[in-house]
């Protein structure tokens, strides 16, 4: 969800965070991966511009972070 929101592809994503396509795959196919190489991932999302949102009842999720200056439509 996050990387569909930064409109990045996989190998975008997989360079940002220094791994392979494959892992990038992996995560997102629910299997267990390191949590180093999942920090990095998560790192390298939010570092594009991406913000998680902990779980409040009505579960996990992520948003674009505001970017300070924009107006509302």
């Amino acid at each position: 969800m996050a990387r569909a929101a930064l409109q990045l592809g996989v190998r975008e994503l997989a360079a940002l965070a220094q791994v392979s396509p494959t892992t990038v795959a992996r995560l997102e196919a629910g299997e267990e991966l390191k949590p180093r190489t999942v920090e990095a991932i998560q790192r390298a999302l939010e570092e594009a511009g991406v913000e998680f949102i902990p779980e409040n009842g009505g579960g996990a999720g992520v948003r674009l972070r505001k970017v300070s200056g924009a107006q509302p439509f």
